[in-house]
């Protein structure tokens, strides 16, 4: 099969080019795709980041990309179609996460599928995390041109078909990743990072943005005693200001380590093979990469009852779900944790975890939506 596949890939940074990137190769393996990708994702004034683009250290899975869509020139898009169109694809995947895009991608996807191109969108997010101006009418103007959707978790299920009721789609887990190397010894790893060896490392990771509930986790620590150290690890998007003056008001600063900062994939490891624990206190979310990250290091989480999060954890075999977004909640899942010894136990589950959540079975699972010609109902497949 011929697939074209429009999507932020390497050099951008975040979970969706990594997912791109990873999706990419596996299905490489077996069919004749092509990536496409930006020129420009963001302009610079709507980016609340640094950068939009990894480190010099982050490997490069050397993946051949047509860089040619810029999102706020209109002329692009019409580009971006006819280039695909040059590759003559069975298939044209679209990753999806926001509805600053929408415009762009609704106009390609259109484009296509009147030159009969199958489009089939990966959304990351139904709806968007933080809430934005004409979002449903973006969102439903991108959605109304394609033939088929996979969704990474059931929750995102209710707001497809609110917003669009006929949709033919698949819904499959959030693959694991497996390019980040190894764990390494929990001595050496606090090491590098001036933990002590004997306390109970909390990991906070990746990147800091309201909706993250950063805010919860570090005041959940108050109510830990001494033997708890929360890490902290990623960039933020905004100001650190208000943290910075949480840990203070808390009186805690002498149990969070802070590394705030963009995290390139070479350093990973260490932050995982410090922690005993992955949380995640999100106030809302789809589906996380961050899990994925945290199972390949073998380690355990703690996540909120939000989205798609609880989806990806088998409670009290490999992780902990917080009831609530709140601190109280997120405390009495993190001493429970400990108190019960869960660790080493976890570390079993999340082993057979690993084996069935595959880049092999997603990529089979969302070509078997293509080769049902979309006719079939939904399928939740695992």
């Amino acid at each position: 099969m011929k697939i074209a596949f429009l999507s932020p890939f390497y050099p951008y940074r975040g979970g969706i080019a990594q997912f791109s990137d990873s999706l990419y190769l596996e299905l490489a393996k077996e069919h004749d795709i092509k990536a496409y990708a930006f020129t420009r994702q963001y302009p610079g004034f709507l980016f609340p980041g640094k950068t939009q683009y990894v480190s010099d250290s982050d490997t490069d899975r050397n993946i051949p990309v047509t860089r040619i869509l810029d999102s706020i020139n209109p002329l692009s898009y019409y580009k971006t179609a006819k280039e695909i169109l040059k590759f003559n694809p069975d298939l044209v995947l679209i990753s999806y996460w926001m509805p600053f895009f929408a415009p762009a991608l609704g106009k390609i996807a259109g484009l296509l599928r009147k030159k009969g191109v199958k489009v089939t969108a990966i959304l990351h997010n139904v709806i968007a995390h933080e809430k934005q101006f004409g979002a449903v009418s973006l969102t439903k103007h991108f959605f109304n041109r394609c033939d088929g959707f996979v969704l990474l978790n059931k929750s995102s299920e209710k707001d497809l078909l609110e917003l669009k009721p006929d949709a033919k789609y698949i819904i499959h887990p959030h693959p694991l990743y497996d390019h980040y190397g190894s764990k390494i010894n929990v001595a050496e790893a606090r090491l590098k990072l001036d933990i002590p060896i004997d306390k109970k490392v909390i990991l906070f990771f990746g990147f800091i943005r309201d909706y993250k509930g950063l805010d919860i986790l570090i005041e959940s620590m108050k109510d830990l005693n001494d033997e708890y150290m929360l890490l902290i690890a990623g960039e933020v998007y905004g100001d650190f200001k208000k943290y910075d003056e949480l840990i203070s008001k808390l009186n805690i600063s002498k149990r969070v380590s802070l590394h705030i900062r963009y995290i390139p994939e070479n350093e990973i490891s260490v932050f995982f093979s410090a922690a005993d624990v992955c949380v995640l206190p999100y106030r809302s979310a789809t589906q996380s990469g961050i899990v994925g990250i945290a199972y390949h290091f073998d380690l355990p989480v703690i996540v909120t009852n939000v989205g798609g999060l609880a989806e990806m954890v088998e409670e009290n075999k490999t992780g902990l779900i917080a009831k609530q977004a709140n601190a109280d909640a997120v405390k009495e899942e993190i001493s429970k944790f400990f108190e019960n010894r869960f660790k080493e136990s976890f570390i079993t589950n999340i082993e057979t975890y690993r084996k069935n959540h595959s880049w092999r079975a997603f990529a089979e699972s969302l070509l078997e939506l293509t080769e049902n010609d979309y006719t079939s109902p939904s399928n939740s497949l695992s």
